[in-house]
């Protein structure tokens, strides 16, 4: 209870304070390429229900046809949408889905169903257990997948056989010590990294 009330009032006074800013990040993202100013698409959430994710549209309106992962210099990104990633800001609209209860301030991380069908049972009953966020200590720890996965020879099993079990290990760590106390803690660590990027 005190973690969904701690969700609600700080997810509450973000949309109210990123209102403007966000009207302009918006019309940034409509006048830099054309389509909708919000990225929707379907994560697996708590128990693993579907839900539809807000995120600031960072790319091309086809970009899902060229698959899942953002590999390094992703030629699909537009040119607000590199900033915007390079500082975070796409992830704001989350703000949206904490406020409807389909996701939390700190939780693991949602994956879309071609992932989550990766997961070992064990693993999956536990990460899923708990309501999926918008920052997590996996998502802090692979803050820099994308060029990790530029790296590899096949981005793709580098991200299921390599980044994915990292990922479901922090993120069932964290499900079985979550409390306010760590949310509290994950979300200093979250500020600390992009006011020092």
């Amino acid at each position: 209870m005190a973690k969904r009330l701690f969700d609600l009032i700080a997810a509450g006074l973000g949309l109210a304070l990123l209102a403007l800013p966000g009207l302009l990040v918006g019309l940034a993202i409509q006048l830099d390429s054309p389509g909708p100013v919000f990225f929707r698409q379907e994560r697996v959430g708590r128990g693993g229900r579907l839900f539809r994710i807000h995120k600031f549209r960072t790319m091309r309106v086809d970009a899902e046809r060229q698959g899942q992962l953002t590999v390094g210099a992703d030629a699909r990104i537009t040119r607000v949408g590199a900033f915007l990633r390079a500082h975070r800001l796409d992830e704001l609209p989350q703000l949206i889905d904490v406020v409807q209860g389909t996701m939390s301030l700190v939780g693991p991380r949602p994956e879309v169903p071609r992932y989550v069908a990766h997961y070992p049972a064990a693993l999956k009953e536990v990460v899923l257990s708990v309501r999926p966020g918008i920052t997590d200590p996996a998502s802090l720890r692979f803050r820099h997948e994308s060029a990790q996965l530029a790296a590899a020879a096949d981005p793709e099993r580098e991200y299921i056989d390599v980044i994915l079990p990292a990922k479901l290990a922090c993120a069932a760590d964290y499900a079985a010590h979550a409390s306010l106390w760590t949310d509290l803690g994950v979300v200093l660590r979250t500020l600390r990294v992009l006011l020092t990027r």
